[in-house]
């Protein structure tokens, strides 16, 4: 039988108390490690595949959270989406343990008026389904918001007066969109993002964090995140390769970013949320593409680093 270590002198109490302390040290960064983030996988990546069974694919995979696609063409277009479909897959996310941090929409700014006023009325209807369908806080919605890097400056005045009408309406509606920098887009940089968020100055409108784009400029992994963390309520992750002015998206794990040290460092920046997977169209498009493969491949290679 296993007898209690007991200390018989000063050199064997010194021992037991670095062994302690040791276990305590080894304890504390294992539990810091495991909090805040939660892997997931967004279905923009599985159109082909009916909501229902997708979300019982990610489960098998392994991922513990799922971003939804509202655009036309995925089953969970909001005009698709009955009353009883929506109680159906907040039961299922809940019995799946499954969060709901966020729902794709893809709506570009300063397009013609009827444009815009589609706009709003596509963000009430994301709006509802953050609400009804997410068995947790509300989605955000997410979106990046067109135009070319050379019209920023031409165009950020307007940008940010209609991200306002935004944030007026979704205020109503007690729901955030999260703005994506994209690297072909009119709001391309860290500082255009940051630039954006504090002219709209509206609680309702935050930052996606991904840094693949920020990646195809050269730019610092962890100076980004302390840049946009603060702001920044989802994050997307995939690969990348090239450069702004000629690039490509890849799946996760087939490209240059160190995952252990961007989860590290996006748990010290202060990031607490979802990190999700996002299969850009330049993959799912292409003919043959298979997204239990893609899924599955991501997850091989990533997941350890969040656990």
């Amino acid at each position: 039988m296993d007898r209690p270590e007991t200390c018989s002198g000063p050199r064997e109490a010194a021992m037991l108390t670095r062994r302690l302390a040791l276990a305590i040290a080894l304890a504390a960064s294992l539990g810091a490690k495991n909090t805040p983030l939660r892997f997931g996988f967004s279905l923009y990546g599985m159109k082909s595949i009916p909501v229902r069974n997708a979300l019982d694919l990610c489960v098998q995979i392994g991922y513990k959270s799922v971003e939804l696609a509202l655009m036309p063409g995925w089953d969970t277009e909001p005009k698709l989406l009955t009353k009883a479909d929506r109680s159906e897959l907040r039961k299922k996310l809940k019995d799946l343990d499954v969060t709901l941090p966020a729902l794709m929409e893809n709506l570009k700014l300063l397009g013609p008026d009827s444009e815009q006023r589609a706009n709003l009325d596509r963000l009430k209807a994301a709006a509802a389904i953050a609400h009804e369908v997410s068995p947790g806080p509300p989605a955000v919605i997410e979106t990046i918001l067109g135009g070319r890097p050379n019209e920023w400056e031409q165009n950020k005045q307007a940008m940010a007066a209609e991200l306002h009408m935004w944030a007026t309406m979704l205020a109503q509606l007690k729901t955030i969109v999260a703005i994506k920098p994209h690297v072909s887009g009119a709001m391309n940089l860290p500082e255009k993002a940051l630039w954006m968020v504090n002219q709209v100055s509206s609680p309702w409108v935050k930052l996606v964090y991904d840094y693949s784009h920020y990646e195809l400029h050269g730019l610092d992994l962890k100076q980004t995140m302390r840049q946009l963390v603060g702001q920044s309520v989802f994050a997307h992750i995939k690969d990348s390769d090239g450069s702004a002015a000629k690039y490509k998206f890849l799946l996760l794990g087939d490209g240059r970013l160190d995952y252990k040290a961007y989860v590290q460092a996006l748990v010290e920046a202060g990031y607490r949320g979802a990190v999700v997977v996002e299969v850009s169209s330049q993959i799912s498009d292409q003919p043959g593409y298979d997204p239990v493969y893609a899924a599955k491949h991501c997850y091989e290679k990533v997941a350890p680093a969040f656990t």
